[in-house]
């Protein structure tokens, strides 16, 4: 049997998580140390674009869910239990959580590899002016004038700014070109 049916027949076809029925994906559990059915769960887009940080973590949501899915027989599904539940560390639900779940030692260790737990579980998000996300390939037009340094253009406003990309690691950034010119524009400048 193909690793993506025994998953779908481990969990009966909904999300390990969530227990939703739509819109479900397989998700790898990084590291994929754990090949194949092992080191991957099913789960909703909900779930996955909140584990992913593509959206706003939804504190209420994962309350009503991770004291339930930590518990579940699935290495997998617990290590992504276990990494939700410390982005909430500093909410009581969650902490209490924490203190009644066990991990072995092996996936304690595979838990810990991504570092995700060290952080403060704040999702930064590139949004434009108006607070709306924006995703790599996305259109948007300047709404104040800009001096490119380094250039004698002068983006104006109105200017439309067609596939862009995110700069990784900087959510105030993003990257387009205007006038055949590749340039880096403040986030804050833009709207979709």
């Amino acid at each position: 049997m193909k690793p993506e049916e025994v998953i779908k027949q481990r969990s009966g076809n909904v999300c390990e998580l969530s227990g939703a029925t739509d819109n479900l994906v397989i998700y790898e559990v990084p590291p994929a140390q754990n090949t194949g059915a092992d080191g991957s769960i099913l789960i909703s887009e909900k779930c996955l674009n909140q584990i992913d940080k593509k959206e706003e973590l939804d504190s209420k949501f994962w309350q009503s869910v991770l004291p339930t899915s930590m518990w579940s027989e699935v290495p997998a599904v617990q290590v992504v239990s276990w990494r939700m539940l410390n982005r909430f560390r500093n909410e009581s639900w969650a902490a209490d959580a924490l203190d009644m779940m066990y991990l072995d030692d092996d996936n304690l260790e595979w838990a810990k590899a991504t570092g995700d737990h060290t952080g403060d579980g704040e999702v930064q998000l590139h949004k434009d002016s108006n607070g709306n996300i924006l995703q790599n390939g996305d259109t948007v037009t300047l709404i104040k004038d800009l001096d490119v340094k380094g250039s004698t253009l002068n983006a104006k406003i109105g200017t439309a700014v067609r596939n862009i990309r995110l700069v990784h690691d900087n959510h105030e950034q993003i990257e387009g070109k205007i006038e055949g010119q590749q340039i880096v524009i403040l986030t804050k400048y833009v709207k979709k």
